[in-house]
């Protein structure tokens, strides 16, 4: 049974994120929706507080899709919780080549990343356009 990880800030969860861990659950056996606690990136509140946010969000018919707050790198949750594969979205070139670079360094550690484009009406949107708006 292949477990994945969908891992981000989530610094609002946005319907895009929803898309791509709905997509990604039917795609695996159990899906985890893994918030990084990362100072570096200076979230709005803390991981456990986002966490929290992902779980309300997410539909109660979910039910092979957890969450969980994580601080380091993505590839060692992954080793330590005998995780396959890493899910992520991209909207763009830009997100394509970011995220490549990262699949990159994940394979290296033994963790497959599998990104998922986003839907074209969704790739607008992202956490960041959505705390500008103040929602």
């Amino acid at each position: 049974m292949t477990r994945a990880v969908f891992p981000g800030t989530f610094d609002p969860v946005t319907p895009g994120h929803l898309d791509v861990a709905d997509r990604a659950r039917r795609l695996f056996a159990e899906l985890i929706v893994l918030v990084a606690v990362n100072g570096d990136k200076h979230p709005t509140r803390d991981g456990h507080r986002r966490a929290a946010a992902v779980r309300e969000a997410l539909p109660p018919d979910w039910h092979n899709v957890t969450v969980a707050a994580w601080r380091g790198l993505t590839a060692a949750y992954c080793r330590t919780h005998h995780i396959d594969v890493i899910v992520r979205g991209v909207r763009n070139s830009d997100d394509v080549r970011h995220e490549q670079e990262l699949a990159a360094m994940n394979e290296s550690l033994g963790v497959t990343t599998l990104l998922l484009p986003t839907r074209p009406a969704l790739a607008g949107v992202s956490s960041t356009a959505v705390r500008a708006l103040g929602a």
